[in-house]
């Protein structure tokens, strides 16, 4: 019985790994339970078994996914900014925080991007992955009262899109996270808060 737990849990990781690595090739909808049983060389019905809709197969991916992309948990935030009083110092860790999260993950982040709208699981991860991003914002802003208007307008800033067109400068590290913080200093005196916090 223990041989046959472990034949199948070797089965079912070999399935996985084959279908991150296709999705990284290929994209997620573009990916068939034939390709996935070819890549990891088992038969379709093998992968039916294991993960019977494309949603199952996306959610078991999703976890090896979110362990090497570490995105943002919204309970993490405060610890984060623990001890940063000053604007400045809340935004450059902001800034460098979403730095590495997009080192890590952009690859990834974009393309589920382009599949969202066909496959349910990948906008539930991409919105689990859009509230950790917002509660850095919030914690940014702990002194104020944002208006939504302004976090909205933070939240495009913040995006992976406008990270990678900033990547593709060629810009270092230290003038890429410069720029997006003068950026985001810049929306907030545009955009007004709806009140200081007393």
């Amino acid at each position: 019985m223990k041989k046959r737990a472990t034949a199948r849990d070797e089965t079912r990781e070999r399935i996985v790994r084959a279908t991150m690595a296709l999705h990284d090739e290929q994209g997620v909808a573009t990916t068939s339970f034939a390709d996935v049983a070819e890549r990891a060389g088992v038969g379709p019905a093998t992968v039916l078994r294991h993960f019977p809709t494309i949603g199952a197969l996306v959610m078991a991916c999703g976890a090896h996914v979110a362990e090497d992309m570490r995105p943002p948990f919204p309970a993490d935030a405060p610890q984060l900014f623990q001890g940063l009083v000053t604007r400045q110092s809340r935004l450059e860790r902001l800034v460098a925080e979403l730095d590495a999260f997009y080192m890590r993950g952009a690859f990834r982040l974009l393309k589920a991007a382009n599949d969202r709208d066909r496959i349910p699981e990948l906008d539930q991860f991409l919105i689990m992955v859009d509230g950790g991003i917002e509660a850095l914002i919030r914690e940014t802003l702990a002194e104020e009262v944002p208006s939504e208007q302004l976090i909205g307008v933070l939240m495009a800033l913040c995006s992976v899109s406008v990270w990678r067109g900033l990547k593709r400068t060629g810009l270092t590290e230290r003038q890429r996270q410069g720029i997006l913080v003068d950026l985001l200093k810049s929306a907030m005196a545009a955009v007004p808060s709806r009140r200081s916090a007393s």
